[in-house]
């Protein structure tokens, strides 16, 4: 059999999660481990609080796909901005909607219509409205540079075919000072590649993790500092779920000002130009555009 392309790497972990979410939805449950799909003490909603789980709509907890508990790790407080990559049916945007308050607000993104539609009916269960989904791919995510205070994850940047990527563009959007708090797969850094396949499939969310090592390089090259990846429980042999957590610098040479256009207009800086942003830190560019009616609001 001929080894998949990126493409068809993505297009697999699509169908994958796809199906998860419309098993969800007929009143199963999810999870990311090996085939089949089984919740077990790796993975899933058993890593969640028993209080945290009872408090949310029965659905969120079953697509449950992580291997740990970001919002647990990411020290959440009022006010903040979060956004989680890859979220699925809506777990931790939830449990983060709750922690930051009505005075902040989290972000979802996955590219499944089926598990955005799952998180959509998931929040409305819940009641929660300080949340947003969109649609998007973690290589490019659909947000303005400088506007997240703290970006969570569970279980999704192994599954990333560019990975580089993903650091790159959880750097752009996050605020100076900003940070990340992260549950992912890590191997130990003396498995290959071809180790590390032969542990688990890419869907499963085995091939595909980085080691310590190139982890912590991967980040770094980002430009993130106080890097930390700290293993929490095996998931298979030299493979672990493991905290990472990482700071964007206060002060960097992409977000002084005069990195930015001076031109404004609907309360957005640099508009409709690459470097567009919202003059006020606290909305986003659709939101500043909406609030002034502004005629390019693309």
């Amino acid at each position: 059999m001929s080894e998949q392309t990126p493409i068809d790497l993505r297009e697999s972990v699509r169908q994958r999660y796809a199906a998860a979410a419309v098993k969800v939805t007929e009143g199963g449950t999810a999870c990311c481990g090996p085939e089949p799909v089984e919740v077990d003490e790796n993975f899933g909603s058993t890593l969640y609080a028993a209080d945290e789980r009872d408090a949310l709509p029965a659905e969120a907890v079953a697509a449950s796909l992580g291997c740990g508990n970001p919002t647990a790790v990411a020290e959440l407080r009022e006010g903040e901005r979060v956004l989680d990559l890859g979220s699925g049916g809506g777990i931790d945007v939830l449990l983060s909607a709750r922690r930051v308050g009505t005075t902040g607000k989290a972000y979802g993104l996955d590219m499944t219509d089926e598990m955005l539609a799952l998180a959509l009916a998931n929040t409305a269960k819940a009641g929660v409205t300080n949340v947003e989904f969109l649609k998007g791919t973690i290589e490019a995510i659909p947000l303005p540079a400088n506007t997240i205070d703290v970006v969570i994850s569970n279980c999704v940047i192994n599954l990333s075919t560019d990975k580089p990527a993903v650091f790159t563009e959880t750097f752009r959007v996050l605020r100076p000072g900003g940070r990340i708090g992260v549950s992912d797969v890590v191997a130990d850094d003396t498995l290959t590649t071809e180790q590390r396949a032969e542990r688990g499939n890419y869907v499963g969310c085995i091939a595909g993790a980085l080691s310590f090592a190139e982890y912590h390089a991967g980040l770094e090259a980002a430009g993130f500092t106080d890097i930390e990846i700290t293993p929490t429980h095996p998931v298979a042999d030299g493979m672990h779920s493991a905290i990472v957590r990482a700071t964007k610098p206060a002060t960097t040479a992409a977000t002084e000002p005069d990195a930015v256009a001076d031109n404004s207009c609907c309360g957005v800086q640099a508009c409709c130009t690459s470097a567009e942003q919202a003059t006020d830190p606290y909305v986003t560019v659709r939101e500043a555009k909406s609030a002034a009616g502004c005629a390019c609001q693309g």
